[in-house]
C-alpha cells in the first residue's frame, strides 16, 4: 500500500532536476474509488512523470481509499500538487514539502467539512508561525490569553489535526518509494 514508482523504463536523477532540490510526500488519506485515476492524473501533471499509486481500502472510512506516494522536484511542488487536489470535495489529504535552502519546509492538509490549511515546517517537522502571524494574532485578539489560544490553534492547523489523526493511523507501517521529478 502507498508504493508508488516511475514509470517503467524512466530514471531520474537529482542532477536533473536542479541545483535546488527539495522533497516531500502526497498523502491521500481517503478518497472515493472514483477519483483515484484522477488524483492520479492530477499529480503527473504537477510532477511531470509517470506515477503508479497502489490503493488501500482505508479501515477509518469504509468504501473509501488511501495511498502515499514520495516525490522529489523543485521548492514550490508541494503547494502545485496541494493546488491540483484541493477542489475534491471529498479528498482528505495532506502534502509536505521539506526545507531546503533558502526555502522553509510546508505542510498542506485538507479535509472535506474544514477546507485547505497551510504551515510553514521546521526541518524536525514542527509548524512554525512566522512573526507576522503572531503579530496579526495579537492585534486580532487584543491580548486576550484565551482569544490568543484560539488564533494560535487556528495558525497550527489544530482543527485539521483532530480530523486527520485518525486517517493518520490507518497508513502506519505503509511504504514509500522515492519519485524524483526530471525536469
Amino acid at each position: 500500500m502507498g508504493k508508488t514508482s516511475l514509470a517503467q523504463g524512466q530514471e531520474a536523477s537529482m542532477s536533473a532536476v536542479g541545483s535546488r532540490v527539495t522533497r516531500g510526500v502526497v498523502f491521500v488519506h481517503s478518497t472515493p474509488a472514483a477519483l483515484c485515476q484522477h488524483i492520479g492524473w492530477a499529480l503527473e501533471h504537477v510532477l511531470g512523470s509517470a506515477v503508479r499509486l497502489e490503493w488501500a481500502k482505508q479501515p477509518v472510512a469504509p468504501g473509501e481509499l488511501r495511498t502515499e506516494l514520495s516525490w522529489m522536484g523543485e521548492p514550490g511542488t508541494g503547494a502545485k500538487l496541494a493546488s491540483a487536489l484541493r477542489d475534491w470535495q471529498r479528498v482528505r489529504f495532506e502534502i509536505t514539502e521539506e526545507p531546503s535552502p533558502g526555502c522553509d519546509g510546508s505542510r498542506w492538509s485538507h479535509t472535506p467539512s474544514l477546507g485547505i490549511h497551510h504551515t510553514w515546517t521546521a526541518a524536525n517537522g514542527d509548524a512554525v508561525i512566522n512573526e507576522d502571524r503572531l503579530r496579526s494574532a495579537l492585534a486580532v485578539t487584543g491580548g486576550d490569553p484565551d482569544a490568543i489560544r484560539v488564533e494560535i490553534a487556528e495558525l497550527l492547523g489544530t482543527a485539521w489535526d483532530n480530523e486527520l489523526e485518525p486517517f493518520r493511523y490507518a497508513g502506519d507501517g505503509a511504504t514509500v518509494r522515492w519519485l524524483h521529478r526530471v525536469s
